[in-house]
């Protein structure tokens, strides 16, 4: 048998870059997404960022005026502005309703899809991809014809129940039935994403592990608390990300059903106000600045939550 020395010396020296080479050999592979990527995302957010530092209004547009380097001036006038902290405070309980719904609803019904026999499986994972496939203009505007007024089913249905109130009833003249109504269909065309995605992670779960919590008398609701979340946390941190910056960022369904920020600017929402600011009152610069805090108030929620899940050793 040869000693411990003589094998370590026939063994052929590793080359000098190796390691660096293993380093760089996903950056490799990764290099054309990320000039993509770079391209449509980080140049929009170069120009974001410059225009908010600039007065640059509809006299900049149409050439009348030269353009001027404000500095922090916009972000100023912005934050010492009431209704922006209104409309702010306003969008983050908003969205923090329209994810915490969505996730609710998403996460019964994988479950629901995994008791269910395959027809009626069937059927529901293709009304609810309807649902998701459905553009955002064309959903909010079957959601304010069910409920208008005049011609909605809805007031028509309830009126025939005996509820005599609801005759010509407006469910967007009020602050909070019209967010009300903007919540669910907000979460009738987010919830298929998190149904899918949950229901896949359901599935990759072992069999026998669900059995066995079976086996040990557990309900279904502990199943999915104790054994399933844990399991599923991963998916869950990804679905609840990307619902907080749809959400966060709902545009189109306000501006549809509330017809462009509800009775007095009632139902305003940061987007819709940077909309205003931007195009309706040709404060393009102004506009500009509210799209750059949104953009770092969803990178630090996103970095914040994602902190906290790693100072819990839970493994993304």
């Amino acid at each position: 048998m040869r000693s411990g020395s003589e094998r370590e010396g026939r063994r052929r020296p590793r080359p000098a870059g190796g390691a660096r080479g293993g380093r760089l050999t996903p950056w490799i592979y990764l290099a054309p997404a990320l000039l993509v990527l770079g391209g449509l995302l980080l140049y929009p957010i170069y120009q974001l960022v410059l225009m908010s530092l600039l007065e640059y209004t509809q006299a900049q547009v149409s050439g009348g005026e030269p353009t001027t380097f404000q500095g922090l001036a916009n972000y100023t006038r912005l934050l010492g502005d009431e209704q922006f902290w209104e409309v702010l405070t306003t969008t983050v309980g908003f969205a923090a309703v329209c994810v915490a719904a969505t996730l609710a609803v998403g996460c019964a019904l994988a479950v629901l899809l995994t008791r269910v026999r395959a027809l009626p499986r069937l059927a529901l994972m293709l009304a609810a991809l309807g649902a998701w496939a459905t553009p955002a203009v064309t959903g909010s505007t079957v959601w304010v014809f069910l409920f208008d007024p005049d011609y909605g089913p809805v007031n028509r249905v309830l009126v025939w129940f005996g509820l005599s109130g609801f005759q010509d009833h407006s469910w967007t003249y009020g602050r909070y039935s019209a967010f009300a109504l903007v919540l669910c269909e907000v979460v009738w065309c987010s919830f298929p994403f998190v149904m899918v995605t949950v229901y896949a992670g359901i599935k990759a779960i072992p069999q026998e592990v669900l059995e066995a919590a079976a086996l040990d008398g557990a309900s279904q609701w502990r199943t999915w608390r104790t054994v399933m979340v844990p399991m599923l946390r991963p998916i869950l941190v990804v679905v609840t990300i990307q619902s907080v910056i749809w959400d966060f960022k709902v545009f189109t369904q306000i501006y549809v059903m509330t017809d462009g920020g509800g009775v007095a600017g009632q139902n305003l929402v940061l987007n819709v106000y940077a909309y205003q600011k931007a195009f309706a009152s040709s404060q393009y610069s102004l506009g500009s600045a509210i799209g750059v805090v949104m953009l770092l108030i969803l990178l630090v929620v996103t970095l914040v939550y994602l902190r906290l899940l790693r100072r819990r050793g839970e493994e993304l």
